[in-house]
């Protein structure tokens, strides 16, 4: 429960596994007679309570966070908070001895913790595995493209992996003069690369958190003549829910989206027919 932790089972001179999905909002509580969603702050919170109940009694601590906590807030833009790297630190100084994590948004930022063992491990080949065996797509009419700049090493990798060209990328055009939930809204997406007409396109990317830009640059695609628009990405949020996607689904301007399920899925999105959740249970196992 929320605010306090107990371990019931002997854990001295033993090896620890605490496994932590950050993105785990269907996890409630009641506090105040409201009934409110477990945040990736209180996730947190909990890990460190159980940190603390361990109390220095087992051989290690090592951390399983699919989903690295504040992964976004990675580095520091002007007077802002680094809370990623806080939080790797906080860990380590409770005891964590080695954190794992899966596709971190930086890997820099493991220059937080120098003196601890931080292991960050790709869902890449699983998520291939997946495409080649579900869309039966022709490697000679793929094109793999990058959503952004940031991108285009990944998109890279898996065109090399898929036997297909590298495509392109999008060049995001921003309004600096306004900020908008702490951004410069996305003005426009401008796509530099090959000819797509009548080719199908894999989008690749980390994460997918509202979904608006890769959505915007289905369409763009589209309207160049795209015949299918496929995204690979490791997670994948929806923040702002599943309508759009069901609709542009319906329209025929995305036709499949594939993510890990190494954070949480809803039944709702699990059961859309445009998604299919890549299972990366039995790598986590072994890890």
């Amino acid at each position: 429960s929320i605010g306090k932790l107990t371990i019931k089972s002997s854990i001295r001179d033993k090896d620890i596994y605490i496994i932590s999905d950050i993105g785990n909002y269907s996890c409630t509580y009641e506090m105040f007679g409201f009934t409110n969603h477990k945040s990736p702050d209180d996730h947190f919170q909990d890990v460190i309570r159980a940190i603390g109940a361990i109390r220095n009694q087992s051989k290690s601590i090592s951390l399983v966070m699919p989903l690295l906590y504040s992964s976004r807030q990675h580095k520091r833009d002007g007077r802002e908070s680094l809370d990623c790297a806080v939080a790797l630190q906080t860990l380590m100084d409770k005891g964590v001895s080695n954190s794992i994590t899966f596709d971190v948004h930086d890997s820099n930022v493991q220059n937080a913790i120098p003196c601890s063992s931080f292991d960050n491990f790709y869902p890449t080949n699983i998520i291939l595995e997946n495409f080649i065996k579900n869309e039966k797509v022709d490697n000679n009419n793929l094109l793999a493209v990058s959503p952004d700049n940031g991108a285009i090493k990944r998109t890279n990798f898996y065109a090399n992996m898929l036997g297909c060209e590298l495509g392109g990328h999008f060049e995001k055009q921003r309004d600096v003069y306004k900020v908008v939930d702490g951004k410069n809204p996305i003005l426009k997406h401008e796509y530099i690369g090959k000819d797509v007409m009548g080719k199908d396109i894999i989008i690749v990317d980390d994460m997918i958190a509202s979904g608006e830009s890769v959505l915007d640059i289905a369409l763009e695609l589209t309207n160049r003549g795209a015949r299918n628009v496929y995204v690979a990405t490791t997670f994948a949020f929806f923040t702002e829910g599943l309508e759009k996607f069901n609709k542009y689904y319906a329209d025929g301007i995305i036709s499949r989206v594939y993510s890990t399920n190494l954070t949480y899925i809803s039944d709702e999105l699990r059961n859309s027919k445009w998604y299919r959740a890549v299972d990366m249970s039995e790598l986590v196992s072994k890890i």
